[in-house]
């Protein structure tokens, strides 16, 4: 019974409807990252006041379009459909890989879908009028969170998985080992090195951002400054007030386009 079970459930994430699902998401996953760079750069010239340069300010951008709750619902639907990918490579993928390669791979797509659900759940929020996933709320759950017992050690922990997190794509994106994961065969040569370039920039930039995300959010938590720990929009914002802080945001935002370029053309050469 549990057999079967399995079975039919392995059937389920290898289905062709789901991967068309997915691929979707990889669009909405991109245009998320490409509202986000634009949104920095805003930040990083002072045109945006209004809107955080983070997945929640993407997320309320889109939503002010024409049809935009439209769009952010097939926005969920893809990113959920995402999830539910990665989750099932999680449990059942990689049989070409044995060991410590296979486990390490099973992790990396657990961590994904959970990322992809959380980021489809907040659009679906968003949508709905439920809520805004705002920098500020963000800020409250980490205060919140340090009030519990064993909170400081909690978040010590997720800063420093988020800095892993950030470390892992910058040198995913200096070996440029995502080439793997995309089938370039169609490619011409001079196509195959821009999508590689457009990676490598991307990964690098984002996982930047993740690691300066990932600091912030520990060192408010060993000092207890609350107001310390702000999610990305927060991280933007320290690397702009950095001696030469304007550019390096402005390179940060333009990965940040990169890694969004990179997502849509991933949807329809990714390997699934």
């Amino acid at each position: 019974m549990a057999t079967n079970a399995g079975s039919k459930a392995e059937q389920v994430g290898d289905s062709a409807s789901l991967e068309v699902l997915a691929r979707v998401g990889l669009i909405a996953y991109g245009v998320v990252h490409l509202l986000i760079g634009w949104l920095a750069l805003q930040v990083a010239w002072g045109s945006s006041a209004s809107k955080s340069a983070d997945s929640s300010g993407a997320l309320r951008t889109l939503a002010d379009q024409p049809f935009g709750k439209i769009l952010l619902c097939l926005v969920a639907v893809g990113l959920v459909a995402l999830a539910l990918w990665q989750a099932s490579a999680a449990i059942w993928g990689y049989r070409n890989h044995e060991g410590a390669k296979r486990v390490r791979k099973q992790v990396t797509s657990g961590a994904k879908a959970v990322i992809y659900a959380v980021l489809g759940l907040s659009a679906a929020s968003v949508a709905l009028g439920w809520g805004s996933g705002s920098s500020q709320s963000q800020q409250q759950t980490t205060s919140g969170v340090l009030a519990w017992p064993a909170g400081q050690v909690i978040v010590v922990v997720t800063g420093l998985i988020i800095i892993g997190v950030g470390v892992a794509g910058v040198v995913k994106g200096v070996k440029k080992s995502f080439v793997e994961e995309i089938d370039t065969s169609s490619m011409s040569p001079a196509a195959r090195e821009g999508v590689a370039r457009l990676g490598q920039v991307g990964y690098i930039a984002k996982g930047v951002a993740l690691g300066v995300v990932g600091s912030l959010l520990s060192y408010a938590a060993l000092t207890f400054e609350r107001q310390k720990a702000p999610g990305l929009d927060g991280a933007l914002q320290t690397i702009l007030a950095q001696p030469l802080g304007r550019l390096l945001l402005t390179a940060v935002a333009l990965g940040f386009l990169a890694f969004g370029l990179f997502a849509l053309l991933e949807s329809r050469y990714r390997r699934m």
